[in-house]
């Protein structure tokens, strides 16, 4: 269950970046709302998987998962550039990710 948790931080931690990104400094109010809302719940389930998961393999899927998120649909959403470099430091970021969890669950 911790990993479902940590998935859910992540997926809120992206929704809190792009709604950053469209509350325009905090000058647009349903924008802001969601980003104040989706950081809260992104902490909140973060601690939840923090209980039982290691807090460095935690912290670092944690912001990996935005950190790829948040990229990819930039990449997407805002058409932000989508070079091979970039595009290898995503995959860098990933490698990383599935590196943590598989050291994190023989840890377990």
């Amino acid at each position: 269950m911790a990993w479902m948790f940590l998935f859910i931080a992540g997926i809120f931690e992206i929704i809190f970046a792009l709604a950053l990104k469209h509350a325009q400094g905090f000058t647009r109010l349903a924008p802001s709302v969601v980003t104040v809302a989706a950081g809260v719940a992104s902490v909140v389930t973060l601690s939840q998987s923090m209980k039982s998961l290691p807090v460095g393999a935690a912290y670092a899927m944690w912001t990996g998962i935005g950190a790829v998120g948040t990229a990819t649909l930039g990449m997407w959403l805002f058409n932000e550039p989508r070079d091979v470099g970039r595009l290898v430091c995503i995959g860098l970021i990933i490698s990383g990710i599935v590196g943590l969890r598989l050291t994190s669950a023989a840890a377990e």
